[in-house]
């Protein structure tokens, strides 16, 4: 496994940006739990101003956690393997999957299609995983007739979001069913006073 390490003068670095950032919320941290004015709010047990540090820095640790995962996704995005993903880190490729369960997509079985299809209100999209990058596309025609896909830059991470792209694609194109429309009419008015199939409502011409 490789292990990525940095220098003395980075790690310095580093050390002086972490406590920059830290210094405001430890102070912000200690505000509220102290109930003192902005003057005063350091003045307390010297335990009680370490545990406010210590929480300070359980805040950072979480969100550095999940700008940590963040990165995993994206790079599992790009194609990154769970083996990758664990050399970076210093650990195994299943300690990596298990960090990270969701990074990496499955791989599709040999001769099994990528694509899946959406059919909703009467037309049919297809979506199509792109072979290099593992991302996913749209293209479908909606029951009037439409065709509509992704716009050419868009790709979708998973299949359920360009799948939900789509399915808006296709509700926003359906056919009006005039016959279904006349029968839940006669269901409800009775057919007696219908004009004419042309006019079922007698809306037409004076």
């Amino acid at each position: 496994m490789t292990v990525f390490g940095i220098t003395t003068e980075e790690q310095v670095e580093l050390d002086k940006a972490l406590y920059d950032a830290l210094t405001p919320l430890a102070s912000a941290i200690r505000s509220r739990l102290s109930g003192l004015p902005e003057d005063r709010k350091w003045e307390a047990e010297p335990v009680e101003v370490a545990l406010s540090v210590l929480a300070a820095w359980k805040v950072v640790d979480t969100e550095v956690k999940r700008l940590t995962a963040t990165a995993a996704d994206t790079a599992g995005t790009y194609g990154a393997s769970y083996e990758q993903l664990g050399s970076v880190w210093g650990i195994t490729r299943q300690g990596a999957r298990k960090k990270w369960p969701d990074a990496v997509s499955r791989p599709v079985a040999a001769g099994a299609s990528a694509n899946r299809t959406v059919e909703l209100c009467g037309g049919t999209a297809e979506l199509t995983r792109e072979s290099g990058s593992g991302l996913w596309r749209w293209s479908g025609v909606g029951a009037d007739g439409t065709r509509g896909a992704a716009e050419a830059a868009v790709r979708y991470a998973t299949p359920e979001e360009a799948a939900a792209h789509a399915g808006a694609f296709l509700k926003g194109h359906a056919r009006v069913d005039g016959a279904a429309m006349r029968r839940e009419a006669d269901d409800f008015f009775g057919a007696e006073d219908r004009v004419g199939d042309e006019d079922p409502w007698g809306r037409g011409g004076d």
